[in-house]
Order: structure tokens, then C-alpha cells, then sequence
């Protein structure tokens, strides 16, 4: 597996793993997270055109998908119910879909070589991504709201851990 940035090219491809995997999340009991057709076409070609929308390659197949960026975001400026482990640089995963077993996991370690402190946050009934976070090393943190006033479940992993 290779990550690259992806281009407009890898449009098709990109919304077709984040259409199957919306279906399973609703599949797996998580009927409130990217719902609406999230994330929209234009959101996607937005994360494309900005430069922070990555793919994994395997054998020449689009297989997952994920927005990586490195500074401040806003949903994460309030965590209630807890603390970040830190208050240095980040690098934020948002919008993190795949459709091989591995590639998420292959995502979420790439993300951890560029930088020492990665933030994470998932729907509360996101259970698979949840034990994903576990099990890679990220610890919870506590409850940040995204833009449409959502809470989530944060998480954050730092190398000095």
C-alpha cells in the first residue's frame, strides 16, 4: 500500500468508498454520522483542491481515503469532559474511509510519522472506529462539537506516549 495525494481524477472512486462506507456504518447501528450524503461532492473536491484529501493505493486500487491536515482546528479548540494529552502542534485525521481491511489502520500510522501529536474525533455510535483508535494507541480525550453542533468523541495520540 502507497499513500499520495489524491487528484480530481480519484473523484469517482473516493465517493464510491465513502458511499459504502456510510452503508456500513448504518449496517453496524451508526445511523446518525454522515448522514445527508456526507461528505458531499463539493466537500470532497474542496479537501482535493486544497491539497488535504489523501488516498491509499493498493495494486493500483483506491482503497481508503482520509483529510489530513497539520495546525489548529476549530472544532478542537473546546473539549468538555476531559483534556487533550497536550497543547502542541497537531495534525488532524477528518473524514477517514476505507474499503480494505488494514488501510485504515495503514492510514492512521502514516498520519502518526508526520507528526508526533495527532487529534481524531468519530460519532459516539462509531464503535468499529472507536476499537480502531483503541487499539492503534489513541487515547480518548473527551467530547468536541463539529460545525453543526454534534458532539463526538475525541481522541488524540502523541508519540512522547
Amino acid at each position: 500500500m502507497k499513500i499520495r495525494k489524491t487528484s480530481i481524477d480519484d473523484l469517482k472512486a473516493v465517493m464510491k468508498i465513502y458511499q459504502q462506507a456510510r452503508s456500513f456504518m448504518r449496517s453496524h447501528g451508526n445511523l446518525e454520522q454522515w448522514i445527508n450524503n456526507y461528505p458531499s461532492l463539493e466537500l470532497v473536491t474542496k479537501d482535493i483542491e486544497d491539497g488535504n484529501s489523501y488516498v491509499v493505493v493498493d495494486n493500483k486500487e483506491i482503497v481508503a481515503v482520509m483529510v489530513f491536515i497539520v495546525g489548529d482546528d476549530p472544532t478542537y479548540k473546546i473539549i468538555e469532559n476531559g483534556q487533550w494529552l497536550n497543547g502542541e502542534e497537531y495534525g488532524v485525521v477528518h473524514r477517514i474511509a476505507s474499503i480494505k481491511q488494514g488501510a485504515g489502520s495503514y492510514c492512521l500510522n502514516w498520519a502518526c510519522q508526520q507528526i508526533k501529536n495527532i487529534r481524531i474525533d468519530t460519532h459516539e455510535d462509531n464503535y468499529p472506529m472507536q476499537n480502531l483508535l483503541v487499539k492503534l494507541g489513541f487515547k480518548y480525550c473527551g467530547i468536541i462539537y463539529v460545525s453543526d453542533g454534534t458532539p463526538r468523541k475525541a481522541y488524540q495520540k502523541t508519540m512522547d506516549s
